[in-house]
């Protein structure tokens, strides 16, 4: 009996991972702590997607590394030197070694460092799980991409595309709606192939999870515009149940087609344009969700002036946006990086554009009034999302997995500002 103290960082597929983790830990015969000073033995689950969170990273592993350490996740896998070098005696999980979780930590705490960063043969759907919120459950459908881009580190973290079988999904998300999961997301590291390995596809999925006869939502997670062309119009058809948030997450990460060439991404600008507009005749209040990468190494500044005009036309409501960061094992590492003066300048003006656009479309979102799940606690209370998963905070006391009808009376750019009108 160990005190096991997990904590995890980066995309949902890496919460839901700690959370099988912390499932497997209890179902091993330990228990779980908050917090590392209670704990015998420390797992953090790493993202490496971008320098600055790799950074993050190494940080952690040196402050948990008084006690014994088991390192999980992308960076292990992806850079194992990197975590040797400042935890020299950590052991270490890939993202897709969970079934060797209870081997690792008792060879930990005995003293002896493992390494297990090859996969296991053990699915990862209908594995234990200690949820990070009791409302939401964190699917992962799929681990693995089919995509090949020259910045991206996670292809090298988690390798080639493994689609989990429709039936099984279905059965883990009737698990989760008998747990109390009001909310669920559909994850994996590009939603926009799944199935393409098994011959089926994200709208099927879809529809057969829609198709459960219980009241919940549906998130759908990150999807490649480079697959979309295949699935777009049966992807819509789908979205029009009402279980689903309207809520698309759809990374363009340039405007200019020669840098998306250069990336590897495998779609053009006007791929991401027709998808915004056809999604928007449809569901005319969807939520856009995108992804920009500034400075990449041959991003000129009439690269960077088309993703400004493509960001101006399309206006999407969140932009996540990163400095490009060189990888270690990525193609475009090798390159001619560019200054990072001029790479900084391009992030502000990015987010200044970015910041205003969100706000002026969450002004529209004034006077609407509809039903809020209330699904997550923040610093700042609980906060619900409507349909199109718009972020809404009220003041009055609610509680997670309450369901209110709201009238929304502000916004600012991050989230809108409701009041409780039943």
């Amino acid at each position: 009996m160990a005190k096991v103290f997990v904590e995890a960082y980066g995309c949902s597929a890496s919460f839901s991972d700690s959370e099988m983790i912390s499932g497997l830990i209890v179902n091993g015969g330990h228990t779980l702590v908050d917090n590392s000073s209670d704990s015998d033995l420390n797992i953090v689950v790493t993202c490496s997607v971008k320098d600055a969170t790799a950074n993050k990273m190494v940080h952690r592993i040196k402050s948990l590394s008084s006690k014994p350490l088991v390192v999980a996740g992308c960076l292990p896998k992806a850079e194992k030197s990197t975590v040797e070098k400042f935890s020299k005696n950590a052991s270490m999980m890939g993202p897709n070694s969970l079934g060797k979780t209870i081997k690792v930590i008792d060879s930990t705490l005995n003293g002896k460092k493992m390494i297990a960063l090859e996969h296991s043969d053990i699915s990862k759907i209908g594995l234990p799980k200690v949820r990070l919120n009791p409302i939401v459950g964190i699917v992962e459908i799929a681990n693995g991409c089919m995509s090949e881009c020259t910045f991206c580190q996670t292809k090298l973290s988690k390798g080639d595309l493994t689609s989990y079988r429709i039936g099984d999904i279905v059965r883990q998300i009737e698990t989760e709606i008998k747990d109390g999961c009001k909310e669920v997301w559909l994850t994996s590291t590009d939603n926009g192939c799944y199935g393409f390995d098994i011959n089926t596809d994200l709208p099927t999925l879809i529809e057969e999870v829609s198709s459960i006869p219980r009241e919940f939502k549906i998130r759908v997670g990150m999807m490649n515009p480079m697959y979309m062309v295949r699935i777009k119009d049966n992807l819509i058809k789908s979205f029009e149940n009402k279980k689903i948030f309207k809520f698309l997450h759809i990374p363009v990460q340039s405007g200019s087609n020669k840098v998306l060439n250069d990336m590897k991404r495998g779609h053009t600008v006007e791929t991401f344009r027709e998808i915004v507009q056809k999604s928007r005749e449809i569901f005319p209040k969807i939520t856009i969700s995108t992804d920009v990468i500034v400075g990449f190494p041959t991003e000129s500044n009439e690269d960077f002036q088309k993703t400004k005009e493509l960001l101006i036309e399309t206006r999407p409501d969140i932009v996540n946006l990163s400095k490009y960061s060189s990888r270690p094992g990525t193609e475009a590492a090798e390159w001619r990086q560019i200054d990072v003066e001029v790479v900084k300048k391009r992030s502000k003006e990015i987010f200044d554009l970015v910041n205003k656009i969100a706000e002026e479309n969450n002004q529209k979102w004034i006077g609407w009034k509809g039903e809020v799940l209330f699904d997550e606690e923040t610093q700042e209370g609980i906060k619900g999302r409507n349909y199109a998963y718009k972020s809404i905070f009220v003041d009055e006391d609610v509680k997670l997995g309450d369901t209110h009808l709201v009238k929304v009376t502000g916004s600012t750019n991050h989230s809108l500002i409701g009041t409780i009108l039943s």
